[in-house]
């Protein structure tokens, strides 16, 4: 298996979520206001390798499967999205009746050489995402050495700042997405309360990874009601009822999804994406399982 380092949001008083995307959220019980069936997404780093050999027929695949966005993770070093330059993607997206608001990208702080990240050639990334028609550009991952100490995550929350205001021209906007290791405390703070006090919600907001977030035994709901509207991705991805915590099909572990997605609207939710790193046979098979979870449970 390859890892993720290889590649990387009607009326004012409803919510501005719905401002900004009307047509993805139809209202739920209780008076909330919940995703629609059109929002049930994927992150294509789930079949990175059936993407990498077969990428036309496997959009086919996910497309069969019912999902009706894809969020990206191939730009970073290659410039191409799965292979293919920005217009040929796009049609290939259209053909098959996908969109892709969201796509990942490195920092590239580590690797100042590799191009199409934050720090190397992100123009020409803003351009080639707008082509797309993505909404969201995601900074995927930080490598070990783009952590370090507050001070340096201060520096990222800047750099990201600066990137956000490049995407901004472009009717782009910049998230972050994390893991777990934004929750190890230093000198009891949290790097993650860094990246959001120090970055500008007008340029940068969250994707967040429901899976990482429990496995770093935090609350979304929590983060959700200190900083209101700064979700407007997740990941879901769920976990197994094991010691490990391993990756598993969205319903079969322990995550309480409905209690989460009860709280989408104060999120900020726009989109959402089925995440599995890992699963125990064809990817294929775990993300229809998923999608089924969700369509039935939590849309």
């Amino acid at each position: 298996m390859s890892s993720r380092r290889s590649f990387l949001k009607t009326a004012a008083t409803v919510s501005t979520g719905l401002l900004i995307a009307p047509k993805l959220f139809a209202r739920g019980s209780g008076g909330l206001f919940a995703p629609s069936r059109k929002q049930i997404g994927v992150q294509l780093y789930t079949v990175r390798e059936q993407m990498a050999a077969d990428p036309l027929g496997t959009l086919a695949k996910v497309a069969k499967i019912g999902f009706k966005t894809v969020e990206g993770a191939t730009y970073t070093g290659t410039e191409l999205f799965y292979g293919m330059p920005a217009a040929q993607f796009k049609n290939i997206l259209n053909d098959n009746g996908l969109e892709m608001p969201s796509a990942h990208y490195a920092l590239g702080e580590a690797n100042s050489n590799t191009k199409g990240t934050i720090s190397n050639d992100w123009e020409k990334a803003v351009n080639d995402a707008a082509s797309v028609g993505i909404r969201y550009m995601v900074c995927a991952y930080l490598a070990d050495s783009e952590r370090g100490n507050l001070d340096h995550y201060l520096k990222t929350a800047e750099k990201l700042n600066s990137a956000g205001e490049i995407c901004q021209k472009s009717g782009v906007k910049l998230c972050y997405h994390n893991h777990n290791f934004e929750f190890v405390a230093q000198d009891g703070t949290l790097p993650y309360e860094i990246l959001l006090k120090h970055t500008n919600p007008d340029l940068v907001n969250m994707e967040m990874d429901i899976y990482w977030m429990y496995k770093a035994k935090q609350d979304p709901i929590t983060w959700f009601k200190q900083y209101p509207n700064r979700f407007p991705l997740w990941h879901v991805k769920d976990m197994d009822n094991t010691a490990e915590g391993k990756f598993t099909e969205v319903g079969h572990g322990v995550i309480p999804f409905k209690t989460v997605f009860a709280h989408a609207r104060e999120a900020g939710l726009e989109y959402f994406f089925n995440e599995q790193d890992v699963t125990p046979g064809d990817p294929l098979v775990s993300m229809k399982q998923s999608y089924d979870y969700i369509k039935a449970n939590l849309v």
